[in-house]
């Protein structure tokens, strides 16, 4: 039996002793851990203890409780899947998504009319309530299960200025990408990406482990003159996924001859 004999809550002694044992690999990734019973005689305290102890660690992302089966120490290791954020053009001038052929849709898009809020105002440059069209798109990878939820907001006065948008606003990115260009839109990009925790119908859609955040890309297309075009939202489960991109120094502009 292994003595409890520090400071705090007893749940909260027995909680740092099971974290010690597992960052010192004693439980290793992915390994079940001893049962209720087993930490109950290994610390010598009570079942509500362990199971305090327990919930403590499973707050803190380092277990996963599967029921039926018991607890688990969480893997700690590279993500299963690198998503890179890369646009590319082909001779033809159409765009290609590097991830293009990696996801599948896992149900069919949703389309709807929708309003813009304080967030999605703010990246399209619109005031709040202003109407946009909506597609919801639930994908996964097939090799490695990663779920990612994807959302394009389209605002109604760019789609009355390209129709084909307004008719079929639920067209891939890649694809609305050469509806713009083909209406005579020279396009540049901007993109921004926090964490957050996941709301509840997030972390069901993405099936993530508790206490896992989720990433949220918003990318946003503009026009030449820097009016933005439609946005993108991509979340996914941090614990499964990365992202990489490719940087390229900017030109600085020329430096004006002193007269």
């Amino acid at each position: 039996m292994s003595e409890i004999q520090r400071p705090g809550a007893l749940y909260q002694q027995v909680a740092a002793a099971i974290r010690e044992a597992i960052l010192s690999g004693e439980f290793a990734p992915g390994s079940l851990l001893p049962s209720e019973a087993q930490l109950m005689t290994r610390y010598g305290v009570s079942r509500p203890t362990v199971r305090n102890a327990v919930a403590a660690l499973r707050a803190e992302g380092l277990i996963d409780v599967r029921h039926g089966k018991g607890s688990f120490v969480r893997a700690s290791g590279q993500p299963h899947l690198t998503i890179e954020r890369r646009i590319s053009r082909t001779t033809e001038g159409k765009f290609v998504m590097p991830n293009g052929d990696t996801w599948q849709e896992a149900e069919e898009p949703s389309t709807y009319r929708t309003h813009t809020t304080k967030d999605t105002g703010r990246l399209l440059q619109l005031d709040e309530e202003e109407a946009l069209f909506g597609c919801d798109r639930l994908l996964v990878d097939p090799s490695t299960g990663t779920r990612a939820m994807h959302r394009t907001l389209i605002p109604f006065e760019v789609a009355e200025a390209v129709p084909l948008l307004g008719k079929e606003p639920c067209k891939p990115a890649a694809a609305i990408y050469w509806v713009l260009t083909q209406a005579g839109h020279k396009l540049t990009w901007t993109e921004t990406v926090r964490a957050r925790m996941p709301l509840p119908d997030e972390r069901t859609a993405l099936q993530l482990p508790d206490a896992t955040p989720l990433l949220h890309l918003a990318r946003v297309t503009h026009d030449a003159d820097d009016r933005p075009l439609f946005l993108e939202e991509l979340r996914f489960g941090a614990d499964r996924a990365e992202l990489a991109y490719r940087i390229t120094a900017d030109k600085q502009p020329a430096r004006r001859a002193r007269t």
